[in-house]
């Protein structure tokens, strides 16, 4: 099984430990993207919020269960705290995952792009 290392800003002593050990591998993250998974919805808001505060766009990706919480978060954070924000695109798909008993399992995926209209 293969574990992901999500960081920013990662040293390069720490990526040659991961190498090491073989079964990492570094993801790097940019500054415009959301993972949506199990936190409160109003984190997620703030955390849109802030991406479109520091950028032009936001990138929200979420998987399962997680994708209303996105869809949720985006709907809230664009009814009731920023004026200027429209959904630029939205992109469905599927992913295909084994599970620990060797059995392949389909979860769906959702990304959602915003980005502040000019005034």
């Amino acid at each position: 099984m293969l574990n992901y290392v999500i960081k920013k800003d990662i040293s390069t002593r720490v990526r040659r430990i991961l190498s090491k050990i073989g079964d990492f591998e570094v993801v790097e993250m940019s500054d415009d993207v959301i993972y949506i998974g199990r936190k409160p919805l109003i984190n997620y808001c703030q955390a849109i919020i802030q991406t479109l505060h520091d950028n032009d766009t936001a990138k929200l990706l979420a998987r399962g269960s997680a994708i209303s919480r996105a869809v949720d978060a985006v709907e809230i954070t664009k009814n009731r705290y920023l004026d200027g924000v429209e959904v630029k695109s939205i992109k469905i798909g599927t992913d295909q995952f084994e599970s620990a008993d060797g059995e392949r399992r389909n979860v769906s995926n959702m990304t959602i792009i915003l980005e502040k209209q000019d005034k």
